[in-house]
């Protein structure tokens, strides 16, 4: 059996405060293996870039890992610290942030960036590092790469900076792609270009990852898998077309039927009734049973289960029967 690039298992982060401790994240587990791409779904708020900070070591005092365990290439990487989590990163992680442009450093040019990450990375000397930063740029498609080399972030437009932060995060020639809602600044044109270019890299490298975003359109263009999160837990973890077309947990169906569709003409849009809890106001029992249509008395009484069916996270999940 093949070592996953990336394995959470029972991943929690806590985030101590005066009035107790908040877990935005929450017993949360999942394999990422190579060349697959990972979609991590749901509202804001529900520990989706919570999670993959854990993963980078990019947590915010004082937030921390609490529990659980993180691999990568079979290696646990939870416990390192300082410059040895500081050496994963732009190695064997990458990072693809929302806003290209706070990510990139406005004062050195795109070739500066580029450069200067491979040769922290990479055994090799300058004029390797250079000719590799305009390669980089060709392959996520910056037109005349040769003459924009020299070319600072601003005077970029919004699709190429992003395609700019992809050659950064994938010149190191990392394993593991973060992306944390890398299309959201985008507009739509724009967005399925970036979507394309993600695929094709993906395949071609063999690099995992780990798709954050909130939109379950990317999620049916781009993932091959989509892991569900409501208040920092899992709600359901399985192959896109089948969470899609069938979702089993209630709040992955509330977030399918949300979803406009070219088909439903002028109809009016399904809503899910509520808000997601806070993380200082957690409901007793299942953290969804508030807005669940489908709640029974050991849905308030005990906490909502693990993935038990193979995929859904709940009590009473739907079943094919009741699809989308």
């Amino acid at each position: 059996m093949t070592t996953p690039v990336l394995s959470i298992r029972n991943l929690s982060v806590d985030i101590p405060t005066r009035h107790g401790i908040l877990k935005p994240v929450d017993g949360v587990s999942y394999d990422i293996a190579g060349g697959e791409i990972l979609g991590v779904v749901g509202e804001s708020g529900a520990g989706k870039s919570m999670a993959g900070n854990a993963v980078i070591g990019l947590l915010n005092a004082p937030a921390h890992v609490s529990g659980g365990e993180i691999w990568l290439n079979g290696t646990r990487i939870d416990p390192l610290k300082g410059d040895a989590m500081r050496r994963l990163r732009g190695k064997q992680i990458g990072m693809i942030f929302q806003d290209p442009l706070t990510s990139l450093n406005p004062l050195l040019t795109v070739g500066d960036q580029l450069t200067e990450t491979m040769l922290t990375h990479l055994p090799i000397r300058r004029k390797e590092a250079e000719r590799r930063a305009v390669a980089a740029l060709e392959e996520v498609g910056i037109p005349g790469a040769r003459e924009r080399i020299d070319s600072y972030p601003h005077e970029f437009s919004g699709g190429m900076r992003q395609r700019v932060v992809i050659a950064l995060a994938l010149c190191a020639e990392p394993s593991l792609i973060i992306a944390d809602e890398p299309t959201t600044a985008l507009d739509v044109s724009v967005q399925a270009q970036i979507i394309a270019l993600l695929k094709r890299l993906c395949r071609d490298r063999g690099t995992a990852v780990m798709l954050i975003t909130h939109d379950m359109g990317v999620i049916a263009e781009a993932a091959d898998r989509v892991a569900v999160m409501y208040a920092g837990r899992l709600a359901e973890l399985g192959p896109v077309r089948e969470v899609l077309t069938e979702p089993r947990h209630p709040y992955t169906y509330g977030l399918m039927a949300s979803t406009p569709l070219a088909s439903q003409g002028k109809s009016r849009l399904h809503q899910i009734p509520g808000a997601m809890p806070k993380l200082d106001r957690m409901p007793s029992g299942c953290a969804f049973h508030p807005r669940c249509p489908r709640a029974e008395e050991r849905c308030r009484a005990e906490p909502g289960p693990g993935i038990v069916d193979g995929r859904a996270a709940c009590f009473f999940p739907r079943v094919a029967e009741e699809a989308v």
